[in-house]
């Protein structure tokens, strides 16, 4: 016999249900992120999380479960649609359709975690090379680019008139692999630099 939730209590109830059958100390919370009908989370003993959602009230039978991801903007959670025919019918599809999507999801966002890192790695320590080469520059952290931008004002102390500026622009790639470098200024002074450049190039 499908069961129809029509309203939160019932839904709190089965959900507790299928925690039960689950049988991996399984926990249900408040699903607070859920605003287009009822739902409700359930928590495993090792920190595993799916969302029971009833997304059209309209069929209060029918369910979709999605596998819950610490960072959802870096892919789409994995779900399957079920039916509310019983607690031990929903967990039974959870534990064969949805735990290998779940696993497979997982491993997917560490690597893509780890890959992060490593590129935010890289990254840092190429611009700490460069601010290190460049004192007083700025920095301006964008997504997977790290800017640089470093100043000087070529007027002598205390000397009036229009402003002198020889600048060093560094945009640092992602993985800090590349960086693409923009010199403007007086010609001797672009000069100078892209020479210091040829000679640290040669050694």
């Amino acid at each position: 016999m499908t069961h129809e939730l029509t309203t939160q209590e019932q839904f709190d109830a089965f959900a507790d249900e299928v925690a039960r059958e689950l049988g991996t100390h399984c926990r249900t919370a408040e699903l607070t992120d859920y605003e287009r009908g009822l739902g409700r989370l359930v928590i495993d003993g090792d920190g595993r999380a799916l969302r029971l959602c009833q997304p059209d009230d309209r069929r209060p039978d029918r369910l979709k479960i999605y596998a819950a991801l610490p960072d959802e903007a870096k892919m789409i959670a994995p779900s399957i649609g079920v039916t509310a025919r019983s607690a031990r019918h929903a967990a039974r599809e959870i534990t064969r359709r949805l735990y290998p999507l779940h696993a497979e999801a997982s491993q997917q966002a560490a690597d893509i975690a780890a890959r992060q890192e490593a590129e935010e790695n890289g990254r840092r320590a190429v611009t700490e090379a460069v601010v290190g080469a460049l004192p007083g520059a700025r920095i301006d952290v964008q997504y997977r680019h790290t800017r640089i931008i470093w100043q000087h004002d070529t007027r002598p102390p205390g000397e009036h008139g229009p402003v002198q500026v020889d600048s060093v622009t560094v945009l640092v790639g992602p993985s800090g692999d590349g960086v693409k470098v923009e010199a403007l200024g007086r010609p001797g002074s672009v000069t100078a630099m892209l020479a210091a450049f040829a000679q640290a190039s040669r050694e």
